[in-house]
């Protein structure tokens, strides 16, 4: 049985987005102070619909609205947003809002995604690291400094696979490299960082150890080393080697003095030997390549949000209006996120995004929608007019 609702599907999820976290935030950032007139729940309302209604300009954005008619009412907005206002807001809203607005969608989805999924046996905390660029113009984005006459963004992020959600993001111009940022993370003891080979830092990964922080990558081809201790593996796995090693060379052990972990395994999929190297000693071989292919997590959830979201092509060419579109990405991305955890429904992220661009004005409830899309509502009834002669 359905109810009725006097409020759009787009209107509702941003009822999920708590008033007075946002009005606290906007104290906080001083996200109002040149505002003139435009709040920030209008400017996160204006590019949340630009993200989940896929707008490739800022003149989609403002007829997009304009096109809701009365519907902008029970958003709270007193009216479509001139390109100019929006196009002045997201160049000047501080940045810092949308980044606390993140994190603070974060704890709520956390919260709700627990431990879910969990493919192996230990109690560690596993997270993967990795970055992504994004190509620009160096012509039109001259303050994203990458190469020559190349201009990128690059983000920065952790996922954590209790739920698979990001719990770290630094925006950075394309020239910072992957370790600098690397260098800044924190991580509590016992936990395990999946990561490709570009993080290779045999400084940080003896700061890692020393901090009881477990790490998984590939080894580097030219990595020199020494065999310290050849263990004994299964005959008739696809174990190669398990050995601990220890580096050569004056920097390389000066950096890293402790014993590393080397295991070799043949991937039948890629027809290969791959090598990883790890400071854990205690998991088996297999669960160690199992762990840096659990990785691809990470490879998986970006390129899911530049398939389905606004975060490849921008309305805007300062560093504050590219960084406000990708922010609010991510939001929308939590959003989804949350809105999936929600649901009976066995929703993809694609399909979800996909369905919700073409129901956002829609007048139903949310939860009703999201548990059976395609369940049409009832028709109004209607008494039947009687005429008396």
């Amino acid at each position: 049985m359905f109810c009725k609702t006097n409020i759009s599907i787009f209107a509702q999820i941003l009822q999920e987005i708590s008033r007075n976290d946002l009005n606290k935030i906007v104290v906080e950032t001083g996200a109002e102070r040149y505002a003139k007139g435009y709040s920030a729940r209008d400017h996160l309302a204006a590019m949340m619909f630009g993200q989940l209604g896929k707008a490739n300009s800022l003149r989609e954005i403002e007829g997009g609205l304009a096109s809701c008619c009365g519907k902008l009412n029970h958003l709270g907005l007193k009216g479509a947003p001139a390109k100019s206002t929006l196009a002045y807001a997201n160049k000047t809203r501080p940045v810092a809002m949308f980044e606390k607005l993140f994190y603070c969608l974060l704890d709520k989805c956390s919260a709700m995604a627990g431990s879910t999924r969990r493919k192996f046996r230990f109690k560690n905390p596993l997270y993967s690291l990795d970055a992504s660029v994004i190509d620009l113009s160096l012509s039109m984005f001259d303050w994203a400094k990458f190469r020559t006459t190349k201009g990128a963004v690059k983000i920065h992020m952790v996922l954590d696979h209790d739920g698979y959600l990001p719990t770290f993001l630094n925006i950075t111009e394309g020239n910072v490299h992957e370790i600098n940022v690397a260098r800044m993370l924190d991580f509590e003891p016992g936990a395990i960082i999946a990561m490709d080979k570009g993080y290779t830092d045999y400084g940080l990964f003896a700061e890692w150890t020393r901090k009881k922080v477990y790490f998984v990558t590939r080894q580097k081809e030219n990595a020199r080393y020494s065999v310290v201790k050849e263990m004994a593996v299964p005959e008739t796995s696809d174990i190669l080697k398990d050995q601990l090693i220890e580096l050569d060379g004056f920097y390389s052990i000066k950096s890293c003095p402790y014993l590393l972990r080397r295991i070799e395994v043949w991937n039948d999929e890629k027809n290969e030997i791959m090598v990883f190297l790890t400071n854990h000693t205690k998991l088996s071989p297999a669960t160690i390549a199992a762990i840096y292919k659990e990785r691809w997590q990470i490879e998986i959830f970006f390129k899911t949000i530049k398939q389905n979201l606004k975060i490849k092509t921008f309305i805007g060419t300062s560093k504050n209006a590219v960084l406000t579109q990708i922010w609010t990405a991510f939001i929308a991305i939590l959003m989804l996120k949350y809105l999936k955890l929600k649901s009976s429904f066995n929703w993809s992220l694609s399909n979800l995004v996909t369905m919700l661009r073409f129901n956002l004005l829609v007048y139903r409830p949310l939860g009703e929608w999201l548990n059976n899309p395609f369940q049409p509502p009832p028709e109004p009834e209607h008494e039947q007019l009687k005429l008396a002669f």
